[in-house]
């Protein structure tokens, strides 16, 4: 029983500890809103290598990011109760290992956009993972509550990306789509912040919870939500998209204000729980009706 307790871990295993570095299911929403860019930006087919190669090489810059910060952030996961169980912070994966996996993953995806892509989305990537795994990790999240608001940037880069992959340049359609998953960031994160704000408190993060209190990041959930709603009718208005997506457009944001408005007024952690897994459910159903509205 003892030799089992104390066996080395089989090599499935610890791939998948690797593997759970690079938040698939964040890579996954990363992907999604590349692809969202790349069929936007033409009115044909996307071609299959850009597709296939595009989207390859964004997840896998993605996952570089993200592998990036677990390390980085180990110490402070191991004291939240939403972050411990990562492989990092239970300490499962070293430290050398990790960042020889990340270099590994970002190269790899920095050579196939240069390769199969083009330059430019390839140069733009790097960037993200540069603003996301630098700027946002180390400069950012532990020295302002403003953190989410401006590292939200990067975030909001994939249907930018997506679309520099089809189109070479970057227009005023990719940053309208840049614009809605920016504005849409704050009331995201803090919703989580709200309910988790112990969690950061314990580790030492100035998020707007903690900086500002409750009540105050009530209120700015509830004016970025408004603001998000008029932003997601630029497409509309600027001839991007056509009247089957305003429609969803507002019946979407309807309902997440309503969500917002129920949070300033009468808090839970429930409610918040529920807010911050619509504005998930909010942004996947706003960009599939704006496909949608595209094809039709």
């Amino acid at each position: 029983m003892d030799l089992l307790e104390h066996s080395p871990p089989t090599f499935a295993h610890t791939l998948r500890q690797y593997i759970e570095l690079t938040k698939p299911r964040i890579v996954m929403l990363t992907a999604f809103c590349a692809v969202i860019g790349m069929v936007l930006a033409t009115d044909e087919l996307v071609p299959w290598r850009i597709l296939v190669f595009g989207i390859a090489g964004i997840s896998l810059l993605a996952g570089a990011g993200f592998t990036f910060n677990c390390m980085i952030e180990r110490g402070i996961d191991a004291r939240m109760a939403r972050t411990r169980a990562r492989p990092a912070a239970r300490g499962e994966v070293s430290v050398s290992g990790a960042l020889a996996f990340a270099a590994l993953l970002g190269g790899a995806g920095a050579w196939l956009l240069l390769a199969f892509v083009n330059p430019l989305t390839m140069w733009l990537t790097l960037a993200t993972f540069v603003g996301y795994a630098l700027i946002y990790t180390i400069v950012l999240k532990p020295a302002t509550p403003q953190n989410i608001v401006i590292g939200g940037a990067s975030g909001a880069m994939p249907p930018v990306l997506g679309w520099a992959a089809v189109a070479n340049d970057v227009g005023p359609q990719a940053l309208v789509l840049f614009l809605i998953i920016f504005v849409w960031t704050p009331p995201h994160f803090w919703a989580l912040a709200l309910y988790r704000v112990e969690d950061y408190r314990r580790a030492g993060l100035p998020m707007l919870p903690v900086t500002h209190g409750l009540p105050f990041t009530r209120l700015q959930i509830l004016l970025y939500t408004v603001l998000l709603v008029a932003t997601t009718f630029l497409p509309f208005m600027i001839r991007m998209s056509g009247w089957l997506y305003l429609i969803s457009a507002t019946v979407l944001g309807g309902i997440f204000i309503g969500y917002a408005w129920r949070l300033w007024r009468s808090y839970s952690d429930a409610l918040a729980r529920r807010t911050f897994g619509y504005s998930i459910y909010y942004l996947m159903a706003l960009f599939a009706a704006l496909l949608l509205d595209h094809w039709v």
